[in-house]
């Protein structure tokens, strides 16, 4: 099939799992952390207790995700969406008009659990369910709206700002989500339910069957990939989280360093294009284990860049390895484990990403109150990268042998109502 074709066959689904991932923007780090210095400023906070409150917030949403992943294993998409949406909403306009500090962590619970966590999720399961033998271009279409959002919003907010409150961006944020729910629910009018999906779908996985959660965690192979899934969260959120630090450190101004975003924009896309390609004709075993390599390059030059133009290539190799990150982990869940139950193994998955987020900020945070410059922390996540890529090289190839021999050729089995 023609791209033309696919996509104009597929439009509704592919536009709602990209409207999703966009819409997910308001809850995470690198739209959060644009507000990190006011604030802090608002609540005479410092960058550790700023980052505990952060990781507090994330962490519940990460142990509320284990049970509300699974969710989407029981309901359409179009059911689950405008309840998340309408969450997200609410919790922007509580951030716009909150004058407590002990109110902040339940605020960032909620726009890090509808935002990040269920937002993502919801477009990503649907992908992995939807479609079969083109599942990485799907997903590599649908998380365009990670990439947009991540190289219009931050530019886009750090300008307003200097026009507008900081508050008022927040209630603009809430009037898109929920501008966002007659759209949606006409995108997905025609869906089918995740039962039928899951009568008629044939994806299995691993030993030729469909793995129920429990199964998966008991399988060594989900344990060689929980860093692998913690690590780009919780380091890509820290760096993203300290950019107003990071910025001072390196000597430039916020705006320059936002400037960089585009280039990791593009560059994401490139490669989350590609990965996706390349997931369809070579398969997750073959691509996972070495995407993460990238990271490595990236925090080594992050360290060490005394000038834009090495920052500026660091921000090429951190989008070379998020890119692949929006298809090639998603890809994995389904293809070793099956897609009959793939919402609740996914919403491990998710709660370990969410859970990174907050490690990350919150352990970086307090690094830097004790004395440890973020240059230096920048090392050590380049050697941790070092070892999840040995990690997953060593898991995955022990556990290849099980998948079924050929993925079927089916792409999308059309909703009904």
């Amino acid at each position: 099939m023609r791209l033309t074709e696919y996509l104009r066959d597929n439009a509704p689904f592919l536009t709602a799992g990209a409207l999703l991932t966009f819409l997910s923007s308001f809850g995470q780090t690198y739209f959060i952390s644009l507000f990190a210095g006011e604030i802090r400023a608002s609540f005479g906070l410092s960058h550790g207790a700023w980052g505990g409150i952060y990781m507090m917030g994330t962490m519940a949403s990460a142990a509320l995700m284990v049970w509300a992943g699974g969710l989407t294993d029981i309901f359409r998409v179009r059911v689950l969406a405008p309840i998340v949406l309408i969450g997200l909403a609410a919790a922007s306009i509580a951030m716009a008009f909150n004058p407590w500090v002990w109110a902040l962590p339940f605020i960032i619970f909620a726009l890090r659990f509808f935002g990040q966590g269920m937002c993502s999720h919801i477009a990503v399961v649907a992908m992995a369910r939807w479609f079969v033998a083109t599942r990485g271009k799907a997903l590599s279409i649908a998380s365009l709206g990670f990439a947009l959002g991540e190289a219009l919003v931050p530019m886009a907010v750090v300008a307003a700002m200097t026009m507008m409150a900081w508050q008022n961006l927040w209630l603009l944020g809430a009037a898109i989500c929920v501008c966002a729910l007659p759209v949606l629910s006409h995108l997905l009018r025609q869906e089918r339910t995740p039962a039928s999906h899951a009568e008629t779908d044939v994806a299995v996985g691993m030993s030729g069957q469909h793995w129920r959660r429990l199964q998966a965690l008991r399988h060594p192979l989900f344990w060689c990939m929980v860093p692998a899934v913690l690590g780009p969260s919780a380091f890509n959120t820290a760096f993203f989280f300290h950019q107003v630090h990071i910025s001072e450190v390196k000597g430039l101004s916020h705006l320059v360093f936002v400037s960089f975003f585009p280039i990791y924009t593009v560059v994401g896309i490139s490669s989350m294009v590609l990965s996706g390609w390349a997931l369809d004709r070579l398969g997750t075993a073959r691509l996972t284990p070495f995407y993460q390599l990238p990271m490595v390059a990236a925090f080594l030059l992050f360290a060490v860049s005394e000038s834009p133009a090495i920052l500026a290539l660091g921000f090429v190799f951190l989008g070379i390895t998020s890119g692949a990150n929006s298809t090639l982990p998603n890809a994995f869940w389904a293809d070793f484990y099956g897609t009959a139950h793939i919402g609740s193994i996914k919403s491990m998955a998710t709660a370990v990403m969410v859970l990174g987020s907050a490690i990350g900020p919150g352990l970086t945070g307090v690094l830097i109150d004790q004395g440890i410059g973020i240059e230096t922390q920048f090392l050590g996540v380049a050697g941790f990268f070092c070892a999840v890529t040995l990690l997953m090289s060593v898991g995955i190839s022990r556990a290849a042998k099980d998948l079924p021999v050929t993925r079927e050729a089916e792409t999308l089995r059309t909703p009904q109502p």
